[in-house]
């Protein structure tokens, strides 16, 4: 489907978020629209679990697979960050702005990218981590234990 043409008001795609066993409130939901620009992205999470700084990893992620894996690793399945250039961390085309807590959990986050195209990322991941991304770790930021998954889904 060409998403060229349509008015950048309506998402073009979609990822419900859930959390794992640790964080079975989390929730959230992620749109992402596709403008002459690039991609505009909506962020809106809700109960993130405290963490120490109150900011969470946040990614596109290889594989549109949420299957829960076990306690060794929740969301595993979705593998690593989406890089199809094969670029350093921060640069991986999947790499996010980080999510930001308020003291109830909540975090909201808007931006736009050139990185990828709303095609691009149908059927892969976002991923949100317990601890912030440091942006220099290899490969990925070194962002902590996967809490969060939702596999990204065109609008019908």
């Amino acid at each position: 489907m060409d998403y060229t043409n349509h008015p950048p008001c309506f998402p073009m795609a979609y990822a419900r978020i859930v959390g794992d066993p640790l964080a079975p409130e989390l929730c959230g939901i992620v749109r992402f629209f596709q403008t002459p620009c690039g991609v505009w992205v909506e962020a809106d999470v809700h109960n993130l679990p405290p963490n120490p700084t109150g900011f969470y990893g946040f990614h596109i992620h290889e594989f549109g697979d949420c299957s829960m894996g076990s306690r060794d690793g929740y969301f595993k399945a979705a593998g690593g960050h989406y890089n199809p250039t094969n670029q350093l961390h921060p640069l991986h085309a999947g790499d996010l702005p980080m999510l930001i807590a308020t003291s109830t959990g909540n975090a909201r986050l808007n931006f736009l990218t050139d990185r990828f195209t709303v095609n691009d990322i149908v059927g892969r991941a976002v991923i949100i981590h317990y601890d912030y991304d440091n942006y220099t770790s290899q490969p990925s930021g070194d962002s902590g234990a996967r809490i969060g998954c939702g596999i990204i889904t065109t609008m019908e």
